[in-house]
C-alpha cells in the first residue's frame, strides 16, 4: 500500500478574508481571530481527502497528529498512522518535523495543505528527496507546487498512485508578508521541490506584472474606458488588487491599495484595503459591482490574494456584475481564466457562464472560465 505523508496548517488562509494577507506570525493570527477570521485549511483539507476517497485509491495516510491532519484524515475515514504529538498551538517547526518524519517513514508523496509559507516549511525537511503537492488553502500561493484547488489536488495525487506521473522540479517562492500587508510585493525564489506534473491540474509560478511603455500604455487606455463607458452613477464599484485596476484610481487622481481591495463611488475612493465585513456593511442595500484583474501566470480572478471578495460577497454582488479587466500581453500567456473561491457552486456558474475581459480601449475578448 502506498503511503502519503498528510500535512494541515491549521491557520493557513485565516487572514484572507479580514485582509490581513496573510497569517504569518503570532500577533497577524490574534489580530485575525479577532477580525473574526475562520479556519480554511480544514475545511479545504476535508474537501481534498473527501475526492480522494471518491477514487478508491488504496493509500495509508501518515499524517501530521491532532488538528495538523489526524482529524481530517480520520473523519474521512483513511487507515490513518499519526505523526508526532497532537498540540492545540502548532508553529513551522511542527510542519518541518513532520515532514522530516515522513521522509524517513517512507511516504512516496507529502500532500500539504496552506500557502506560500507551508510550502516553504516543506522544503526546508524535504528539499528533493521526495515528491510533494500542495492543496491550496492559504492567502499568498505564488509558488507552483499547488494545486489548482483541492478536487484537482486529489485527481493529482490519484493519477500519482495509479498510473505514475512524471516528477517536475516546481519554483517554491518567498514572499516578504510584512511589506505585502504595506502594499509592496517583494518575492524572490526560494528554491524546488518535486511535484507530480499533471499541467491541467497544476497551477504555475505567479508572474511579475510588465512595466514597459507598451503595458502601461495598455493599462491607460483600459481605464479610461472603463471609467468613461463603465462606471455608473451611485453605484459602489469593489476593486481587486493589481496594476491595472490601480491605473483606474490613478486615472481618477484617486489612491489606491496595490495589494489590497478598494471601494469606489461616484468616481471618489471611500474606502481603503477594506476585509469581507466591511464589503458587505458598505453595499448592503446598494447597488455594487466587482472589477478584478487576473493574476499574471495564473489566470486567477477569485481565489488567490483577493479573497476578502469572498464568495457571501460574490452572491451578494451576482455574478452578472463582474467586469474583468486585463492587458493584452497578460492574457497572452493565459489561456483560460481560473475561479477557487471556495464555494463550488459559484465556481460553477462562473465556469459555465465565461466572461468577456476588457483588453483595450472599446476593445473585449470572451474568456473560458475552469
Amino acid at each position: 500500500m502506498k503511503k502519503i505523508g498528510f500535512i494541515v496548517n491549521p491557520v493557513a488562509g485565516m487572514g484572507g478574508a479580514v485582509g490581513l494577507k496573510g497569517t504569518d506570525g503570532e500577533e497577524t493570527l490574534k489580530k485575525a481571530i479577532a477580525l473574526g477570521a475562520k479556519p480554511i485549511a480544514p475545511v479545504r483539507a476535508k474537501v481534498f481527502l473527501s475526492h480522494l476517497k471518491k477514487t478508491h485509491c488504496e493509500v495509508c495516510i501518515l499524517a501530521a497528529a491532532g488538528k495538523m491532519g489526524e482529524l481530517e484524515a480520520r473523519k474521512t475515514g483513511f487507515t490513518c498512522i499519526p505523526i508526532g504529538q497532537a498540540k492545540e498551538k502548532t508553529s513551522p517547526f511542527d510542519t518541518r518535523r513532520s515532514a522530516e518524519i515522513m521522509v524517513k517513514e517512507g511516504a512516496n508523496l507529502i500532500v500539504f495543505c496552506g500557502g506560500d509559507g507551508t510550502a516553504r516549511d516543506v522544503m526546508d525537511a524535504v528539499d528533493l528527496k521526495i515528491p510533494v503537492l500542495g492543496v491550496p488553502t492559504g492567502v499568498k500561493m505564488h509558488s507552483a507546487v499547488f494545486a489548482l484547488n483541492p478536487e484537482a489536488a486529489a485527481r493529482i495525487v490519484a493519477r500519482f498512485l495509479t498510473d505514475g506521473l512524471p516528477l517536475k522540479e516546481a519554483e517554491v517562492m518567498d514572499v516578504d508578508e510584512e511589506a505585502f500587508r504595506q502594499g509592496y510585493l517583494s518575492a524572490r525564489l526560494y528554491g524546488y521541490m518535486l511535484v507530480p506534473y499533471e499541467a491541467e491540474y497544476l497551477q504555475n509560478v505567479k508572474m511579475p506584472s510588465s512595466r514597459s511603455e507598451n503595458e502601461l500604455k495598455n493599462q491607460a487606455a483600459i481605464g479610461v474606458f472603463v471609467i468613461e463607458k463603465i462606471l455608473q452613477p451611485n453605484v459602489i464599484y469593489i476593486l481587486g488588487p493589481g496594476t491595472t485596476t490601480r491605473t483606474i484610481a490613478d486615472l481618477l487622481n484617486q489612491k489606491k491599495t496595490l495589494l489590497g481591495v478598494d471601494l469606489l463611488l461616484n468616481k471618489k475612493i471611500i474606502a481603503n484595503d477594506v476585509n469581507e465585513k466591511e464589503i458587505l456593511v458598505y453595499i448592503k442595500n446598494k447597488e455594487a459591482k466587482i472589477i478584478v484583474t487576473p493574476i499574471g501566470g495564473q489566470g486567477f480572478i477569485f481565489g488567490r490574494g483577493n479573497q476578502q471578495i469572498s464568495p457571501r460577497v460574490i452572491r451578494k454582488v451576482g455574478i452578472e456584475n463582474i467586469i474583468v479587466i486585463s492587458t493584452k500581453s497578460k492574457l497572452r500567456d493565459i489561456h483560460f481564466l481560473r475561479v477557487d473561491t471556495g464555494d463550488s457552486e459559484i465556481d460553477r456558474k462562473l465556469k459555465e457562464r465565461g466572461i468577456e475581459v476588457i483588453v483595450d480601449y472599446n476593445q473585449t475578448v470572451t474568456m473560458p472560465i475552469k
